[in-house]
Formats: structure tokens, sequence, C-alpha cells
């Protein structure tokens, strides 16, 4: 079962579930529980409550979700980043290649890498806020004070007010790895910054996958119509479970409006690759779509 953000000329924003290849106005269905997106988060029992508005939603005309995957256009209806209220919070060093990556990129040896690779505290570290992240279709940037800039690949985890994982989606950490490389402590100036984060482009409801360790992610670059980078990673190879993660970050911590956090990238292009204006950036997990971003 899966969900998504759109937007809808005539009324705004809208929740859709998505059936096949249709999706259908979960608003007008069940606005007390579905009016608001921020709502879902409050929802420890969301894809009960799917199930039982899900026939009234779907006797209303549905829209195909081809036409909504296009690029915003705020007179025509569109997918919107699946994100309203919510922080955006990213883990580091989950997988193996990440940790080999982030060591050969840090001028100071990168040891600290290693060590919390093997630590029992994950890296968890502030991404971003709703006005940072575009949507599908919608411009990726990269920092102009920066020369070496990668997508990173994730699943992106959409997390309760209690805790508890309520859904994936597909989110792109985009990163300056020479800025990070300079020093470690320079971290938020690599991470964070307008554009740095996408998200979309539908929500996969977590009771619908059997064995979330089998989600597959590929990433695809293109450049002037070729494929300038195609890499792919499976969630089986992460060093850590999305439920530790989910565990350390609500230590001391409260999320009113619920979280999306971002479980680490085990994709990594060449060192001699960065992004460049004009690049399109494609991300596809199977069961949730592709999210595709040009760079600005």
């Amino acid at each position: 079962m899966k969900l998504c953000r759109y937007w809808n000329p005539d009324s705004g924003p809208a929740l859709g579930l998505v059936r096949g290849d249709k999706v259908y106005n979960l608003n007008s269905a069940d606005s007390q529980h579905f009016g608001s997106f921020s709502a879902l988060f409050s929802l420890d029992d969301l894809a009960q409550r799917l199930e039982a508005v899900g026939t009234s939603a779907t006797r209303n005309a549905g829209i195909p979700f081809s036409e909504l995957d296009t690029a915003p256009d705020r007179a025509r209806p569109h997918l919107l980043p699946p994100v309203t209220e919510q922080e955006i919070w990213a883990a580091g060093v989950t997988y193996l290649r990440s940790r080999e990556a982030r060591m050969e990129e840090s001028e100071a040896g990168g040891s600290f890498y290693d060590k919390v690779y093997y630590a029992a505290r994950p890296e968890l570290f502030f991404k971003a806020t709703p006005n940072r992240v575009a949507g599908p279709n919608g411009e990726i940037r990269i920092r102009a004070d920066s020369k070496w800039n990668v997508p990173e690949p994730e699943i992106a985890l959409l997390v309760s007010v209690t805790g508890k994982v309520l859904g994936y989606t597909i989110g792109n950490d985009v990163s300056s790895r020479d800025i990070e490389g300079e020093n470690p402590l320079y971290l938020p100036q690599a991470k964070v910054y307008l554009g740095s984060c996408a998200l979309g482009p539908a929500i996969l409801l977590a009771q619908s996958v059997p064995d979330v360790r089998q989600l597959a992610i590929r990433l695809v670059i293109r450049r002037n119509g070729r494929v300038e980078f195609d890499g792919s990673t499976s969630v089986a190879q992460m060093k850590r479970t999305f439920e530790d993660l989910v565990a350390y970050l609500f230590q001391e911590q409260e999320f009113p409006h619920g979280v999306i956090l971002l479980t680490g990238t085990g994709i990594v292009p060449p060192d001699e690759f960065t992004l460049q204006s004009g690049d399109l950036v494609e991300i596809t997990v199977p069961e949730i779509g592709t999210l595709r971003n040009p760079v600005a």
C-alpha cells in the first residue's frame, strides 16, 4: 500500500492513496484523519485506517500517477515532497562503502569514521527543514563554494511521534564532499543548505514490506542525455538496523509532528565525479518508484 502528496490547482495540497496506476484523494474520503499530512504521524494504526477508508476513496475518480510525476507547476497537478512540518534527520556511515569513502576523502585521516562504523552509537545529524527539500522533479542544488558534490541515495523512514516506523520513501542527501573532507566540523555546511535534500515520489507503508532488507536501491546520473554513473545496493548491506537508528534518534528527543530519517547511503560515485548543473539524478526503489531531480 502506498501514499503520496500532490498538488491540486483547485484545492491545494492533497494526500493520495496509490492503487495500481491511479491516485485517489484521501482528504475528501476522511478529512478527520487524512486532511492533514502531519496527522499521519499520530496514527500508529495508519495501515488499518487506510484499509477502512480505501474503498470509499476509490469510488471517486482517480488521477493517473504518471500525470502527477511531472515538473512542479502550480497551474497543474503534480507530486509534492512527503514532508510538511517534520524535521529531516540523517544517519551516516551505515554502509561499508560509505565508511571507505569518508575515510578516503578526509584530510584529517578519517579514523573517526572507522570508529563510528563499529561503535554502538550511530552518527546522526540534522539534515533539513521542509523549505530546504525538493520534491519529485524539483531542482536540487550544489553549493557555489564547493568543487566536489554528490547525491547520496537513501531509504528515508517516516517515523511517528511515538517512534514507530510508518513507511518508507526515497531520500537524496546531497553532499559537498570536499567541504566535509576538509574538516569534519564543517559537516553542517556540507549537508545543510537550500536544495540539499529531495524526498519522494511515494510512501510505501511499512506493513506492506515483508522483509525491508530486500529493498534494492539504484542510482543513475544522466548528463547531456547519457548515463554518467550507474550504481546499486540494497538495505541488506547496511551495518545497522532501522530500529537501531530510530531508537538512538529518539533518545532525549521529541518530535511533535513526527520525523523523517535518512538511513545512509551505500552508493558512492568515483572520486573524479562531481555533480554539474543540468545533470539528472534518478534514484529507484522498485517498490516505491523513481525519484527524479535535475541539478539547478
